[in-house]
């Protein structure tokens, strides 16, 4: 269960918030979740405290998880797919000037590190298929789907130096793969060439070797100190 404090602080001070999986990705079918992210500044005065805010809420809503704006930051600059994904996704369902301003900050966080990270989390979810077929005689074709969606994503990036999220005229061939319609061998064969042309997009990617992280690091103080104010402000009045 949520904590009342932790639920106040997604209610009261969520800067972005977003619908992610298979509805931000184009692969939404009847029976797909709502899956929501979102990013929560915490008053500045909590950190002044022994006990620090959370770093991430899960809750209140069903499928809903949210990251402290500190937090989502680290993770954006170390490439980590689900989180680049959010900033990404075409479903804002809730935004303010913070909010905007990270927005805007997108491709500060972008780098030929996508390629490392992308990869290596389709290479473990890859094991995990193989563990599957093994024991079960078929993977979760479901994970597979995704699997080849985040590869090709991944390497659309490092091919154009822009992350885009929905599928677009591949949902068909996808969910296709979903549904248990394509032969594992072929899912495996398809997973093999789009790690190849992710090796190879790195090679000539427009990417910056490395995210701009003194940028980054300029709009999270200058968030911090603004969240000051407003707690002195409230304070005095």
């Amino acid at each position: 269960m949520i904590s009342p404090g932790d639920e106040a602080l997604v209610r009261d001070h969520t800067v972005y918030s977003c619908v992610m999986g298979s509805r931000a990705f184009g692969l939404a079918t009847d029976g797909s979740d709502t899956d929501r992210r979102g990013v929560f500044l915490a008053p500045t005065p909590l950190f002044w405290r022994f006990d620090k805010p959370p770093t991430h809420i899960e809750g209140p809503a069903d499928e809903q998880f949210s990251w402290e704006l500190e937090r989502f930051c680290e993770l954006a600059l170390r490439a980590n797919p689900n989180v680049l994904e959010c900033l990404h996704s075409p479903l804002v369902e809730r935004i303010d000037a913070t909010g905007r301003e990270l927005l805007a900050l997108r491709g500060a966080f972008l780098s030929r590190q996508a390629h490392q990270t992308f990869v290596r989390y389709a290479l473990g979810q890859r094991r995990k298929l193989e563990a599957d077929v093994r024991q079960y005689g078929a993977p979760r074709w479901k994970h597979a789907m995704h699997l080849l969606r985040l590869l090709a994503s991944s390497r659309d990036l490092l091919r154009t130096g822009e992350l885009t999220i929905d599928v677009g005229a591949a949902r068909e061939e996808l969910l296709a793969v979903k549904r248990g319609e394509v032969t594992w061998p072929e899912v495996e064969r398809r997973m093999t060439g789009l790690a190849e042309e992710n090796d190879e997009a790195a090679a000539v990617s427009p990417l910056p070797a490395q995210p701009d992280r003194a940028r980054i690091e300029d709009f999270l103080i200058r968030a911090r100190r603004a969240s000051a104010l407003v707690s002195e402000a409230g304070s005095a009045g």
